[in-house]
């Protein structure tokens, strides 16, 4: 099957889903009250194009083609009030990896759906900005690229001028590295952004280090503590000034330079940098 075909039916499955879990939700609060705040449901989804695919500093692809991320998220707001927990809100959603390269149509396998990624998350929110919240995810190969790796992971972040955050991920079942150990991952990260010259366009400055809190980043010497570190700019143009009937859509890209430890380094060709860009789509409703 050629990779158009597998993006048509990736993209017949993301919209079936969004669809059912809206569906559902909707059952479920008719069984209770009223829906207090009405609009509580958002749905968001992106496509973005990189020039190679890392996942936490780990190369997913020897020798990248074409690589297309197409995802799609369902938020449903629980709880909104002046109480000691702000807001409570449930997400759930996909992320995919499509490949031509030699992890997808042109390796092995022939198929180029290389990733399916599936979570759930509950995210309280608090005073000043700051917010706690847990994930389950599911990371899913479905051309059989790697086996799958099952993750719980808690976040704490605060909407302040840096907009801090930090990151402990517990692998449950599988391992990112493909080592021997389930491995404890640990990312803390900021994420300045403003306007540009006064205009609609933002810019965004990411900045992340990814670790190993234990055997994470399984090396030949053994669990490597550094996994990497990513310094980006991200430039956000919106293309409407509010949601309206069709939602809210931007166009955005940027470049991110990678330093990586020795295991990382490893998987990276024996390369311990990286330039990774990065364009894409986004909408929300």
């Amino acid at each position: 099957m050629t990779f158009f075909l597998y993006a048509r039916r990736l993209v017949r499955i993301m919209l079936a889903g969004v669809v059912s879990v809206t569906c559902l939700t909707g059952s479920a609060m008719a069984q209770g009250a009223a829906a207090p705040h009405p609009g509580s449901i958002t749905v968001t989804a992106s496509a973005n194009i990189p020039s190679v695919y890392f996942f936490r500093g780990i190369r997913q692809e020897y020798d990248p083609k074409f690589t297309w991320w197409p995802y799609g998220d369902v938020g449903i707001t629980l709880h909104s009030g002046d109480g000691g927990v702000k807001s409570a809100r449930v997400n759930v959603g996909a992320r995919n990896s499509l490949h031509t390269g030699s992890s997808g149509s042109n390796g092995g396998s022939g198929r180029a759906y290389y990733e399916a990624d599936f979570y759930s998350a509950l995210t309280l929110g608090f005073s000043k900005g700051v917010s706690v919240g847990t994930t389950f995810t599911a990371y899913t190969s479905p051309n059989q690229s790697f086996n799958t790796v099952k993750e719980m992971s808690f976040k704490i972040a605060a909407a302040q001028k840096y907009a801090p955050y930090g990151i402990v991920a517990f692998e449950l079942s599988g391992q990112a590295d493909e080592g021997l150990k389930r491995g404890t991952y640990l990312e803390i990260g900021v994420g300045p952004s403003w306007p540009i010259g006064g205009s609609r366009v933002t810019m965004t400055i990411p900045v992340k280090l990814g670790m190993s809190l234990k055997d994470y980043y399984e090396g030949r010497a053994g669990d490597e503590k550094f996994g990497f570190f990513d310094g980006g700019i991200l430039v956000t143009l919106p293309l409407s000034k509010g949601s309206g009937n069709v939602g809210a859509w931007n166009i955005h890209g940027g470049v991110d330079f990678l330093a990586l430890g020795k295991t990382t380094e490893a998987f990276n060709k024996g390369n311990a940098r990286q330039v990774i860009v990065m364009g894409g789509v986004g909408w929300s409703y």
